[in-house]
């Protein structure tokens, strides 16, 4: 379950991610053989990421389900742009407040955008759940074979995260 509000991880919101990071963090210390190893290296042995970057993962499947109608929620919380497929901002136009635009930040709809975007056709093409999750999955192992650093992935904030700790 993914919820609508998460914290971004940006400037001025750091502490909260990294104290939900540190609740996964304390519980992999407990681990048998990998609780003296450093972080980073408890989270690949363990086959896990951080919470960081799975928060994004489950925004980008709960995206991909209201976008393809798997679900009887969502249908309007997103805009899409010509093509159908990149989202844009419904809070672009709003002529309100700062506080009121950085809050907005924080919801699903508009934190999405920049790492949905930036995923290929064929992933948010897929045709079920499953296929979307595969094809992310690979997109992810892909990128990183090929060294696409700083292009705004979601998998990036885990190395975010990592530093900050």
């Amino acid at each position: 379950c993914v919820q609508l509000w998460n914290p971004v991880a940006a400037h001025g919101s750091w502490g909260i991610v990294l104290e939900l990071e540190g609740v996964q963090r304390r519980f992999t210390r407990l681990i048998d053989e990998v609780g003296t190893l450093p972080y980073s290296r408890r989270l690949e042995i363990l086959n896990l990421t951080t919470l960081a970057e799975r928060r994004i993962r489950g925004d980008l499947i709960e995206t991909f389900k209201a976008a393809s109608g798997l679900t009887e929620y969502g249908a309007n919380i997103f805009s899409f742009g010509r093509s159908g497929e990149n989202l844009v901002s419904k809070s672009r136009c709003y002529k309100g407040s700062t506080k009121v635009k950085n809050l907005q930040r924080s919801f699903l709809p508009e934190r999405v955008i920049p790492y949905w975007n930036k995923l290929p056709s064929e992933v948010k093409n897929s045709v079920s759940v499953l296929s979307f999750k595969i094809r992310l999955e690979d997109f992810k192992k892909r990128s990183i074979i090929n060294s696409m650093r700083n292009d705004s992935h979601f998998w990036e904030v885990s190395g975010e995260v990592l530093s900050r700790i």
